[in-house]
C-alpha cells in the first residue's frame, strides 16, 4: 500500500467525506471493543505493526492478533506492505481507515434492547481510559447544563457536528501534537425530562 511506511503516512481517508452511513450489527460489533477503539485511535497517524500495538497496550500479542485482525475483517484497520522484522520474521504494519468516523452507530438492527448503545458506552469506556492517562496539565475540560427547546438542541447537536467535522477534514499538522475529543450531550438525569 503506497504510503504506508512512510514518515508522513497519507492522512485517513474521507474523514470528513459525506454523509454518515449506518453501521452494521457486524461493524458495531467490532467496535464495542475498549482495546479495538485503542487501536483504532493508535494506527491513526502511523502504522503499527501487530508487536508494537501489543507493546503500548502493555498486552499480549496473540490476543491484540484477534483484534487486529476483526478491525481488518470490518475495514476499519488496513494492512500495509509486509517487510522483514527480527529474526527474519515477517511483519506487517497496520493503519486506520478512517471509516469508523463515516458511520452512524444510531439503534441496532433488531437487537433485544434498541436501547442499549454498545459502541457509546464503549466510546465512553476507552476516553476515560485515555484521559487517565493525559497529563492533568494539558486537558481541557468543560461541563456545561443547559435547557434548550427541540430546535436550539438541534442547532447546538449539528453546529457541534460541522465543527468536528470541519477539524476532522483538516490535514494533520506535521509538527504538531496529537490531541484527543470526546463529545456526548444527552438528557439531564436530574431534569423534569
Amino acid at each position: 500500500m503506497p504510503g504506508v511506511t512512510s514518515a508522513q503516512p497519507a492522512e485517513p481517508p474521507g474523514l470528513a467525506a459525506g454523509p454518515r452511513v449506518p453501521a452494521t450489527d457486524g461493524e458495531r460489533r467490532a467496535l464495542a471493543s475498549v482495546v479495538r477503539l485503542r487501536i483504532l485511535r493508535m494506527c491513526l497517524y502511523e502504522p503499527l505493526t501487530n508487536k508494537q500495538i501489543a507493546q503500548r497496550l502493555r498486552r499480549d500479542p496473540a490476543s491484540v492478533l484477534h483484534h487486529v485482525r476483526t478491525l481488518v475483517n470490518h475495514g476499519f484497520l488496513q494492512a500495509g506492505d509486509p517487510r522483514s522484522g527480527p529474526r527474519g520474521s515477517r511483519e506487517v504494519p497496520y493503519r486506520a481507515t478512517g471509516k469508523s468516523w463515516r458511520l452512524d452507530y444510531g439503534a441496532p438492527d433488531g437487537g433485544p434492547d434498541p436501547a442499549a448503545d454498545p459502541v457509546g458506552d464503549t466510546m465512553l469506556q476507552a476516553f476515560l481510559d485515555e484521559v487517565a492517562q493525559a497529563p492533568r496539565g494539558e486537558r481541557s475540560i468543560t461541563r456545561l447544563g443547559l435547557q434548550l427547546t427541540s430546535e436550539h438542541h438541534t442547532e447546538l447537536v449539528d453546529r457541534l457536528e460541522a465543527l468536528f467535522r470541519e477539524f476532522a477534514a483538516r490535514p494533520a499538522d506535521p509538527d504538531g501534537d496529537r490531541w484527543s475529543v470526546f463529545l456526548e450531550v444527552h438528557p439531564d438525569p436530574d431534569g423534569d425530562g
